[in-house]
Order: C-alpha cells, then structure tokens, then sequence
C-alpha cells in the first residue's frame, strides 16, 4: 500500500544544488519535481516551508547485532532509529553471531529485514581466512560489499593471511570495503600499557593503544593491494589526519580507491575521554582536535568520499567494565544526520557537500538503483530536516535497543521533520509508523 503526497514549498538540496520545489511522491516513486505542482484529490499534502528536503541518508556502516547479539541491538529497534535520524538506508556489517560470511547467512538476514525493518537494507558478506569460495561465487547483486577486517574485531573475522588478502582483493565480485588497523601492533601497545596501569587502564590511553601509526600501515597495505589488482576498495572510519595524503580529492565517480569517515570523527576529540569515559570509546579510536579539523577538510574537499556512522550499540552496562572488558562502539544513526548538519552550521561544509558525502556518493559507489538522489523515477526515500528548530537529545527519546546516546545533552542545531521511506511517511518528527517496511537494496551490476 503506497500513499500519495505532494510536498510543497521546500527547499530541495540536490546534486550540488539548493532551489525551491514542490515534489509529487506516487506508488512509492518521486512522480514530478517542479516549480509549483497542483494538489490532486486523493494526495495529503505536506506544507514543508521553511524545511530542507533531502534525499534520505543512505549509511553503509552499521552493525545492528542481529541474530546473535540481540540483547544490545536487533534490526527492528536500530531501524525505527535510522528513520527517526533520517537515515532511510542502511548497509549491515558481517560480524554477527553467526558471522554472514556465506550465502545462507547473508539471506538469513535479508529473510529477518523483510519482516521488521522499518528502513530499507543491504548486508555485506564477511571475509574470513577460509572463505574466498563464497566470496568468489557470490553474486554482486547480493551485497553491497565484501567486508575484510584488516584489523580486529567482533568474533573470528581478522584476515591476516596474506595469501588471503591477495585473493580476496584478487577475486572480489564486489566493492572491497576494509576497516585497517594492524593487529599485531595493537596488541604489542596493549601489552606496553597493561605492564604500566594494571588492570585499570585509563580511557585517555585507547588513541595511543589503538594508535594511528596502527591505521597508516593497515590502510598502506589495503590500498597496495587494491592498486595490484585493480579492486574497488572502500576504507572505512579514516581517523587520522595522516592517512589523508593517501587518499585524492574528485568526485567518487572516477574513483577506484575511495575514503569514508564518521560522524564521531567529525564531533569528538581526545579531550572528550575525560567526560564520556568508554561511551565514546570506539576502533579506530577518537583521536586529537587537529585529526578532527583535518578530517572535515578533506570531507569538504571530496578526499574523503563518504560520511557514515559505524552505529555500533553495545549496553551501558557493558560500557560501564573496566577498559580491557570494555567493548568498543557506540549508537550513532538516530542523530548522525543532525551531527553532521553541525558543520554546516559552524561553515565548516556546505549543505550541498553534506548530502554528497552521505546520500549521493554511498548511492553511486555502491551502484544502488534508483536511490540516493532527488530524481523522477526513483524511489521516493526522503528526509525532511528544519534548521530553525533546535532539538536537545535525551536518553528517554533514544530508539536504539541500548537505550543511551553519546549526545545525550547535547543541543543540535537542526531537527528531522519527517522521514519517507517508500513514499510512506516512516517518521513524522515524533513517532515512527511501525508498519512502514523497507524494501531490499537492489545493486545495479
């Protein structure tokens, strides 16, 4: 069942261009887009004055723990949570329990979304030291990527042979995307200041544990490989002002070596540690001010391609162990768009680049059809965003399962008005439509 709308008066902010608009939205489709637009009969209509219309945020970096891990997080809950944020696509990472590093698994997952969630959705399959058969016959149709750790994480996913690595880089049917962070040095670091602090290893000491020198060698080998067999590698999560000068400014089109960063790369810094503690205690860690001024540069400067969150729940109680117990990641997608608008606000990016970095690029490096952009004929995924109404983030509003938020307290500039998914109005600036349904990411390949 698809609802038909007319949204008028907005300013649409679309591939590098901000005008005002009225947008029709029939059988789930954007119909027309034109200066004034008479309202039909059986349309409700949706006066957006003094609102940016966006093309929904599309995040290529989530982990939502389902199945396996459901205790801290499960599709249904980061879901209403993405919508609620503006966020109207999302692509899930491997490490779950079961990882989804084979065919069965990855649809086991495209199986459970189908029924619950609210926002639609793409899963990568996982690489692993012993599965380039089902990275070799995977089909590019069903995933937006393969996955490789370069660098520790959730369950047995670090792939450190380097035979392997040669023949997944080799042999991807997909998009290589990588999280790079050298293991051995990590664990070398974690040693030196175990010997030092004990048990009680302060959370100031997870940047120099988890250092950057870490990323630089990780992200040098992952970009080596992808340049000897001319793969199309996404790093994720750039953390470092050093990794930047590895990377070009351009358009991601052109491109066969992309970047990302996050959103928490963009807001916290090393000085955050004293007041946030292990809520904001994440890999690659939050690093200095000065990473952080360089990153959102070469976000403005198209260097790095994409913005996304790497939301990653984990429970305060978890949080709350000592630093060695104490899991890494945090939930991000339910504010992520308003965090990032921050920089708009501060002059830091313009609005435009913004909606680049978070909507078009995902959309058009992961060749997702017919999403991604403010265009008659596709699908009708929008977010409505007023800049005039600040919003201060409170736990008791949070809709991810872990039930907190590293903003919590926090006053955003901007607020989500409305969230359409499908052209059914998923959020409507306080609630969520629980029985909106996403539809499965189709990669046009």
């Amino acid at each position: 069942m698809h609802d038909a709308w007319l949204i008028t008066n907005a300013e649409l902010v679309n591939e590098g261009r901000r005008f005002h608009a009225d947008l029709r939205v029939r059988g789930g489709r954007i119909e027309a887009i034109a200066p004034t637009l008479a309202a039909r009969a059986d349309e409700r209509v949706y006066d957006a004055a003094g609102l940016w219309l966006l093309p929904g945020m599309i995040d290529d970096q989530v982990h939502f723990r389902e199945p396996g891990l459901t205790h801290k997080a499960d599709i249904a809950h980061e879901s209403r949570a993405c919508v609620a944020g503006g966020i109207t696509s999302y692509m899930e990472m491997p490490n779950t329990r079961p990882p989804a590093t084979n065919r069965e698994a990855l649809e086991a997952k495209y199986a459970r979304a189908a029924e619950v969630s609210v926002a639609n959705y793409g899963f990568y399959l996982g690489a692993t030291n012993d599965n380039l058969d089902d990275i070799r016959t995977l089909d590019p149709k069903a995933a937006p990527g393969i996955k490789v750790f370069m660098g520790s994480s959730t369950g047995n996913m670090l792939v450190d042979n380097p035979q392997t690595l040669d023949g997944i880089f080799r042999e991807a049917p997909t998009p290589i995307i990588t999280h790079c962070e050298d293991t051995p040095m990590i664990d070398a670091n974690l040693a030196r200041t175990r010997e030092r602090f004990g048990d009680a290893i302060p959370v100031e000491q997870h940047p120099l544990i988890r250092s950057r020198e870490a990323c630089i060698k990780s992200t040098r080998l992952a970009i080596e490989l992808a340049r000897r067999h001319g793969t199309r590698l996404h790093v994720l999560h750039i953390s470092t002002a050093d990794e930047l000068a590895l990377f070009e400014p351009g358009p991601v089109a052109g491109k066969r070596i992309t970047a990302e960063t996050c959103v928490h790369f963009l807001h916290f810094c090393d000085a955050d540690y004293a007041r946030l503690g292990h809520r904001i205690k994440c890999n690659p860690a939050i690093k200095t001010a000065a990473d952080r001024e360089a990153i959102t540069r070469a976000l403005a400067e198209g260097r790095i391609d994409v913005l996304a969150t790497d939301h990653a729940p984990h429970l305060a109680s978890e949080k709350a162990e000592p630093y060695v117990r104490a899991p890494s990641g945090l939930p991000l997608v339910q504010y992520a768009l308003q965090c990032a608008l921050e920089r708009v606000f501060d002059g830091k990016l313009t609005l435009e680049r913004v909606v680049e970095a978070v909507t078009h690029a995902p959309a058009t490096l992961f060749n997702v059809r017919d999403r991604g952009y403010l265009r008659e004929g596709y699908a009708a995924d929008l977010t409505l965003v007023d800049p005039q109404r600040p919003h201060t983030v409170s736990a008791a509003e949070v809709l991810s399962k872990c039930g907190w938020s590293p903003f919590e307290g926090e006053t955003f500039r901007s607020s989500i008005a409305a969230t359409f998914v499908n052209g059914r109005l998923a959020w409507d600036g306080q609630r969520v439509d629980d029985d909106v349904r996403g539809e499965r990411l189709a990669f046009a390949r």
